[in-house]
């Protein structure tokens, strides 16, 4: 499985997102996605994921309330709407997928197979 994420760029704080992550390859493998960050000097951090079926999500209490994470399984995709951004959203995200069958989504980075690369998500003031 192949992940590419894009969408980041430079926003300002209030302001809004739409980070996009394709998959390809062996995407039939895939149950869970997820979203992580790293911002510098910082340990990557749990954003938010989605079952495959899209019944259960799971946030990060930073994000709650104010990103929402979907997918688009005929497409491949898995998108991380983000909204009333604040400067410590600042970092790259990484889009993350598991290929192991889970009724709920997890957390630990651990648990996910396969990454894409970064993309840069900057907030200014």
């Amino acid at each position: 499985v192949q992940l590419q994420a894009f969408g980041g760029g430079l926003v300002q704080a209030g302001g809004s997102l739409r980070l996009s992550c394709a998959a390809s390859g062996q995407t039939s493998d895939i149950y869970a996605m997820g979203w992580f960050r790293q911002a510098p000097g910082k340990e990557r951090e749990f954003v938010a994921a989605i079952t495959r079926g899209g019944g259960n999500r799971d946030y990060a209490e930073s994000v709650e309330g104010r990103f929402f994470i979907s997918r688009d399984n005929a497409k491949n995709m898995v998108y991380l709407q983000m909204t009333s951004l604040k400067l410590e959203d600042t970092a790259v995200y990484h889009c993350a997928a598991e290929r192991v069958w889970r009724r709920h989504v997890v957390r630990a980075s651990s648990s996910y197979d396969d990454w894409g690369q970064g993309t840069q998500v900057t907030v200014s003031s």
